[in-house]
């Protein structure tokens, strides 16, 4: 799976051709992977997704660790 964003702006940032270096939000996460926002939360609630933190109330996910559990899923495809 090619984690290629289509472009999306979000608050004055724009999530264009790679992962950007600041956090990302649960509906970065839905743009990034063409999934319904309600599939991210269901992924969080089961541990299945890539892993989030909280920042204050607010639910963030690390682009590093977002494409490390991508490169994790073509790696368990391609076994």
């Amino acid at each position: 799976m090619c984690l290629q964003p289509r472009p999306r702006t979000n608050r004055g940032a724009t999530v264009t051709t790679a992962l950007p270096t600041r956090y990302l939000t649960p509906d970065d996460i839905a743009t990034l992977l063409s999934v319904p926002l309600e599939t991210i939360y269901a992924w969080r609630k089961k541990r299945t997704g890539p892993p989030a933190i909280r920042i204050g109330k607010h639910l963030r996910y690390d682009p590093a660790a977002v494409r490390e559990w991508v490169d994790s899923l073509s790696a368990d495809n391609a076994a």
